[in-house]
């Protein structure tokens, strides 16, 4: 059997990988509702791939895709939360407002499965998206959570994680990771 690496399972499973250019390019906003037909065909194509994706792989903390991670430069996202809370859609989101509290992570992402990275993040965060029906709606995310939609929402800006990372921090293999199949530990929590 031929064993495959993380990033190759990930492409094979429709994942755009890093190096693409369409993952550094910003993603086009929907005009909501008049592309609402458009904007449910890509969500349905995005949760398609969560399904693909978490049939093979298990996400304690939760798991996101952005739309150029399929190879759609649109501005939309699904994130899925841990546990049994329902998926959240992301569609032309943009962060309006951060704590100035932090905190630094462990992520992986998709696009580059074979690394982990060590992130700051903030701990809250304020997003506005749009509804299919044109509304604007704005939602505060904490946590976990905020870190999960501020990593697709910087997908959706061309931004990868380890653009955030500090500098003289590197990514490691993900041989070397030891937090597979837990969640973020946060203080308090």
């Amino acid at each position: 059997m031929i064993h495959l690496r993380p990033s190759q399972r990930m492409r094979g499973l429709g994942v755009v990988q890093h190096g693409a250019g369409i993952l550094a390019e910003p993603s086009r906003a929907f005009d909501l509702p008049a592309e609402r037909d458009e904007a449910e065909r890509i969500i349905d194509e995005l949760f398609a791939a969560v399904e693909r994706i978490g049939q093979v792989h298990p996400f304690a903390k939760g798991m996101g895709i952005a739309a150029p991670q399929i190879g759609i430069g649109r501005a939309a996202a699904a994130v899925q939360p841990p546990g049994d809370a329902p998926a959240i859609i992301l569609l032309n989101p943009k962060i309006t407002e951060r704590c100035d509290e932090m905190d630094e992570q462990y992520e992986g992402c998709l696009s580059f499965f074979d690394v982990r990275g060590l992130v700051p993040r903030p701990l809250k965060i304020t997003v506005k998206t749009t509804a299919l029906t044109g509304e604007t709606v704005a939602t505060v995310y904490e946590r976990g959570l905020a870190r999960l939609i501020h990593h697709e929402i910087d997908h959706l800006d061309g931004l990868l994680y380890t653009a955030r990372m500090r500098t003289g921090v590197d990514p490691i293999p993900v041989e070397q990771y030891r937090q597979t199949g837990r969640a973020w530990v946060y203080e308090g929590a």
